[in-house]
């Protein structure tokens, strides 16, 4: 049982540390060795948990994937997207991981760009997710295919995300908050799948 205390305790200093690494020098710059210095352990420590950089990344994704089950079974989770509360709930939800995770979430997209295997394994690992949101789509009157439209409503929030917490984000002239950003996502994005009522479909 101590062994298995220590090795999730080296896991989890490599993860963090990761993490802290990711943020100062991007994904693609960072080296297994600089992360094992960051956390004060010997590079051959990082071969016990990791087969390599992409499976770190990995690990992280689904550690960020297990927080969002567990916010799934707390309550205001519903699944009628035709309720605007129902649709905040879930805006709310994923604003809320990315901006805890931005730095996995950047470092995903970095990672895909330069490796279609992982940009593959991504995609296996969120199609739950996916398929999940498309679930809670099938009432409306959408303006195309379920599994369409949730990718359309993961992808509007993650970049938005990613742009707006970013060192490079519009300038309004005033602050926002995180309640005034996510009722506009939502409005937004409870007009756009037809929360509103019956979308004009493509002729």
């Amino acid at each position: 049982m101590l062994r298995k205390e220590q090795a999730a305790q080296t896991e989890a200093e490599l993860k963090a540390a990761a993490v802290r690494v990711f943020e100062r020098a991007g994904y693609l710059n960072t080296k297994i060795t600089d992360i094992t210095a960051e956390a004060g352990r010997a590079t051959g420590s990082f071969y016990k948990h990791f087969a390599s950089k992409e499976a770190l990344l990995e690990a992280l994704l689904a550690d960020v994937l297990a927080e969002g089950d567990a916010s799934a079974q707390l309550p205001g989770h519903g699944t009628d997207f035709r309720d605007r509360e129902t649709v905040r709930w879930h805006v709310a939800s994923f604003w809320s991981a990315y901006r805890r995770h931005h730095v996995v979430m950047l470092a995903l997209q970095q990672a895909a760009l330069v490796s279609a295997t992982f940009a593959e394994r991504s995609r296996d690992l969120l199609a739950p997710d996916l398929s999940h949101i498309a679930d809670h789509l099938s009432e409306l009157d959408l303006p195309g295919d379920p599994l369409l439209c949730a990718a359309l409503f993961g992808t509007t929030i993650g970049a938005f995300a990613t742009s707006w917490l970013s060192a490079n984000r519009p300038d309004l002239g005033r602050e926002l908050s995180d309640d005034e950003v996510i009722d506009t996502l939502t409005g937004f994005l409870h007009a756009g799948l037809g929360g509103l009522g019956p979308l004009p479909r493509p002729s």
